[in-house]
This record gives structure tokens, sequence and C-alpha cells, in this order.
């Protein structure tokens, strides 16, 4: 197979979908790779580290979208990208479809193969190539929260963990997975005073148990949510319906009851976000204020920390890749992990929730492989 690793142009994103480590593995396991100039150059890799480990080097993006087999990215392809896919590729990368109707027709209309991350799952139900960002993701909301509640940011001005004799900043965590969960290791961490809202009775018991009571843990409902929403002074947006669109936990009109300056951090945003008023921002411009509320709706976060980011999704997707690329298409019909990951395949629908969120028909998976 013949891989090819295009440098991202998402603004702001200095990931990249291959470090040389991963290189040096498809290439022991007898794969070509091709890269593109400058594409490890946010994590600190050379074009010279990924030609000793075995990459072919190319200039442009349109080299490695032309001679490739297999694309192996980490954000969704941008309009200028799903442009150069063509029928019979298979892309390997998030696709967070179910906000983004332009990015599906086009995938769509290519006749690619789309694998997603964010969907594979394994026989336990978690989500493998998700948790990893979900981890980078957890812990920098509550670096984010802290810098959007200064004053001259427009926040409360409050620091998270007070001082003594000064109470701490009170965080309200919404979901108890991975991201809600790392959220709240930071904040209890700094100090804060810590609240964490999930739907699951088992995952709340686990997670008392996990923090030793340093968390309040609560059941979700719409009066705990508003309870909680109303005496923060963060909220941490944590909530997961995989590959479908995030449900809207905040209305606008509830921002009115809220404290003046308080902050909401949407780590949903990439699945279109859970509070009403959240739309995507950037790391350059990540806030913007609604009835006096801050919003931090950055939909890359770990683009922030793409060190870090890199070689932990590295170290995630690099068995699944190899599997993808050693069998191609065929390996996704033998594979728990590749069939949950399909979304796309010669222009079918194949998950069930991203074509319930953007109401495009669902093909089954196993009637668009043999099609």
């Amino acid at each position: 197979m013949r891989v090819g690793v295009p440098t991202e142009v998402k603004r702001h994103e200095y990931r990249v979908g291959m470090t040389p480590a991963a290189v040096r593995e498809y290439r022991a396991a007898g794969h070509e790779v091709i890269v593109q100039a400058g594409a490890g150059l946010g994590v600190g890799a050379s074009d010279a580290e990924y030609t000793n480990a075995g990459a072919h080097i190319v200039d442009t993006a349109d080299e490695v979208f032309a001679t490739a087999n297999m694309i192996v990215k980490v954000k969704e392809p941008q309009p200028a990208e799903w442009a150069k896919l063509k029928d019979g590729q298979i892309l390997f990368t998030y696709l967070h479809l179910a906000p983004d109707l332009e990015q599906a027709k086009g995938l769509l209309a290519s006749g690619c193969t789309a694998v997603a991350y964010e969907t594979v799952t394994d026989e336990r139900g978690g989500l493998p190539l998700l948790a990893p960002m979900s981890e980078v993701a957890g812990r920098l909301s509550i670096e984010a929260a802290g810098s959007a509640l200064k004053r001259y940011a427009g926040g409360r001005g409050l620091l998270l963990g007070g001082v003594p004799g000064v109470k701490p900043a009170r965080v309200a965590i919404l979901g108890g997975g991975v991201v809600g969960t790392h959220a709240a290791r930071m904040a209890v961490g700094l100090g804060a005073e810590v609240s964490i809202l999930d739907r699951s009775v088992p995952r709340l018991r686990q997670l008392d148990e996990l923090f030793g009571g340093r968390v309040r843990t609560l059941f979700s409902t719409a009066e705990s949510i508003e309870s909680e929403v109303f005496g923060s002074d963060v909220v941490i947006g944590a909530v997961l319906v995989p590959g479908a669109a995030a449900p809207h936990l905040i209305s606008r009109p509830m921002l009115k009851k809220m404290k003046p300056g308080a902050v909401l951090v949407d780590v949903a945003i990439d699945q279109g976000g859970c509070f009403e008023t959240s739309r995507a921002t950037t790391h350059d411009e990540p806030t913007y204020e609604v009835d006096g509320v801050v919003h931090y709706c950055v939909a890359n976060m770990p683009g922030a920390v793409p060190l870090t980011s890199s070689y932990a999704l590295n170290n995630a997707t690099l068995p699944v890749g190899l599997a993808l690329a050693a069998g191609g298409v065929k390996a996704i019909s033998q594979s728990h992990l590749l069939r949950t990951g399909l979304n796309i395949h010669k222009g079918k629908l194949t998950c069930r929730p991203v074509a319930e969120s953007l109401n495009l028909p669902f093909s089954p998976l196993d009637q668009a492989l043999a099609a």
C-alpha cells in the first residue's frame, strides 16, 4: 500500500497524521510512505527525520493525494482537500461529519472510502482512537477556562483555585466520559470546587470512587443541570453521542441566569456543540461573549499542543492504520474496529448516527461494501 501524509491545512492545526516513528513501522510492514514537505514541523520533526525513517518527501499536497492509495491525516479534510480525493482512495482521519453537511457531500461525491477515528469502537464500547485527544482536550479545557476567567479576557476575574480565605471557582462538568474525567482531574488539582453530571449511574459510582469524594457527582436532569449551571463560574461541555450531533444542554435563555463573566467551554464543538449559543472558534480568536457569558469553542483544542497530541494519537491509530493498509477495503469487513469506523464508502453513507443527523440516506455497511 502507498500511504500518503499531507500537511494539515486547518487554521492553527500543527499536528501530523504520522510521526517518523509511525513511518518506520509502516515501512517495516512493507508499505511505501509519502510525506508532504514540512508536514512534521509543527511537532519538531524535520523532513530529514522522515527520510531517515523511510519516507519519500514530496513538495505538494497534490502529489500526496494524486499518488497515495491511503491518506492518513488528523483533522477532517477541508474543501480543497476533499476535492483532491478520488474513487477507491482510503481516507483515515477524524471526520466529525454529523454537523458538517458540506464535508459529507464532498466525501460522498469523491467516491473515497472514509474511516473516521472518532467512531472506531472496541468490543467494550470504548472509542480508542478518540480517547487520547479527549484526554488532551479535557485537560486543556480547564487551562482555557482559567484564562477566560481573567478579567481582561471578559471573565469574572476569578482564580480557579482561590487562595486561603477566598472561595475557589465552582466548575460544573457536563458529561463523565474521558473528557469530563480529565477536566475534573485538572480542576481538582488546581483546587476548584467540582461537580460532574452524567446520565449513567454506574459511571457516577466509578467517578465517586476515582476521586474519593473530592468531586460531587450528580445524575443529569434538566433540573440538576440548571442548578449547577446557574451556580457555577465555569461549565465544561463534555457530552458525547458517538457519531451523532451533540445535544444542546444549555439554551440561550439560561445564559441570563448565569453569573456575569462565567465561562462556557464547549469541548463538544467538533460534533456541533452542546450549548445552543456555541459556534466554532480558532486559537487566535478563541472566545466570544453572549449575554455576559464568555464562550470558548475552539474546534481543534489539541492542536495547541501538537507534540503531545500527535504522539498520543499515533500510539492509538498505528495498529488500526497498519491493519487497514495491509488489507485495504477487505480489512474493513473483517475487523470490528474498522467496521465501526467506516463512515463513507463509494458514495454511500454507512454510519447511521451521521446519516440521521444530516438527514441523508443510510446504507448498511455490508451492502455498501458488497456494492
